[in-house]
């Protein structure tokens, strides 16, 4: 793509010339071309990153070599760790292979090329027959604040079966955070995927997650924005052999001037595939939490049944939850509904616990912990349970006034 006379930012002037010191001449040239994207893409009306993203770390995460990070511990799980973009151990269990590759740069969208052409070494993870062991990736960024770019591909073999649990953990600096994990689904495979939040406060998060489902498969995913200041993951999956089946989930627990966007692309393809989407999100004073998902059943893809739904909890007069589902369906012979609903807490509920003796905040606390519970009760993994709901009741204990 040739560069245009388009004038750039200064935080796009200082990635293009992140691209041109890692030698990636062409990705500089196509990401100046496009910009960061603004309200005007349909995609990021609701996150104009011209507008939120108005500086950018001087270093890439490769040029820091601390050790000041957090890190996720859990018993009896498999650990790997990705710390600066840079493989950092490996999982020693029989059925699973790790292995680093290059990577090849492409995309259409300006945070997916200079994602792509900032990744070092691309971790690939073979999976092959049931895997009893929780595995487990950290991806950790040390140091200063810094630019950091990771790609992580799965395959799951035919037949296997696997859960992967990936944790985003940093220093406290204010870094830039470009992950991206692609998962490719082999026949009458079942995997569990979970991303937990870790981030600095002061971290901006990008992260891509790509599906591929073969036939008669089984998918189980969970996203969860609650640290960083600006997060964005994307999740795309595409349906590709019929009788497969895919449950997404995600979460939005937001505070301050936070921003969090989860946007969702599902592409059911071929005929007699299912899905559900179901997606929480719970804002207090002035963040901001969006939802994009949108569902699109080929003209082959007869039997689809895709059912999406999202649900927001208001907690503040200038809170904002904004949802926009889409449903394109070619195919005359499926079921599909999506739905979207936004309040605040229910009055008469609040006022049951206060007249039950309950403190107000208490009796807050209950109702929002009800009102997530649906979101954990399908995670086996006790592990990330206890963190999730540790991670609730921090931010609860926060909150003044929930």
């Amino acid at each position: 793509m040739n560069e245009t006379t388009k004038t750039l930012s200064g935080a796009e002037e200082a990635l293009k010339a992140h691209l041109l010191a890692r030698g990636q001449d062409e990705a500089a040239s196509s990401f100046a071309a496009l910009g960061l994207p603004t309200r005007r893409i349909e995609a990021y009306h609701y996150t104009d990153l011209k507008s939120l993203l108005r500086d950018v770390p001087e270093a890439l995460a490769g040029d820091n070599d601390g050790e000041d990070s957090k890190r996720s511990a859990f018993e009896d799980i498999a650990r790997i760790e990705i710390v600066n973009g840079r493989l950092a151990g490996d999982f020693d269990i029989e059925g699973v292979e790790v292995a680093t590759s290059a990577n090849s740069v492409s995309g259409s969208d300006a945070v997916v090329v200079l994602s792509e052409a900032l990744v070092g070494d691309v971790v690939e993870i073979q999976i092959s027959g049931e895997i009893d062991q929780v595995l487990h990736i950290d991806r950790i960024i040390d140091g200063d604040a810094a630019i950091n770019a990771d790609k992580v591909i799965v395959r799951l073999a035919d037949g296997a079966k696997a859960t992967l649990v990936e944790s985003f953990n940093a220093s406290s600096a204010a870094h830039m955070r470009l992950a991206t994990t692609q998962v490719e689904l082999g026949e009458d495979t079942n995997f569990v995927h979970l991303q937990l939040d870790g981030n600095s406060a002061e971290t901006r998060h990008f992260a891509h997650n790509g599906y591929r489902l073969g036939a008669n498969s089984l998918l189980r995913t969970f996203v969860q924005h609650s640290e960083a200041q600006l997060s964005r993951t994307v999740v795309t999956a595409d349906f590709v052999g019929g009788g497969a089946h895919a449950d997404f989930a995600g979460l939005n627990l937001l505070a301050g001037n936070q921003h969090a966007d989860i946007t969702l692309n599902v592409n059911h393809s071929v005929a007699d595939t299912t899905s559900t989407e179901m997606f929480k999100h719970v804002v207090h004073d002035r963040a901001k939490a969006v939802f994009q998902g949108k569902i699109v059943v080929a003209p082959d893809a007869q039997k689809t049944d895709a059912q999406m739904m999202s649900q927001g909890l208001i907690l503040s007069e200038v809170g904002q939850v904004l949802v926009k589902p889409e449903l394109e369906i070619f195919a005359d012979d499926v079921i599909c509904a999506h739905g979207a609903t936004c309040g605040e807490l229910d009055k008469n509920s609040l006022f049951y616990l206060m007249s039950r003796g309950i403190p107000k905040k208490e009796a807050k606390a209950m109702l929002i912990r009800a009102f997530l519970a649906e979101m954990f009760e399908p995670i086996e993994v006790e592990a990330v349970v206890e963190q999730l709901e540790a991670r609730v009741d921090a931010w609860l204990h926060d909150r003044d006034e929930a």
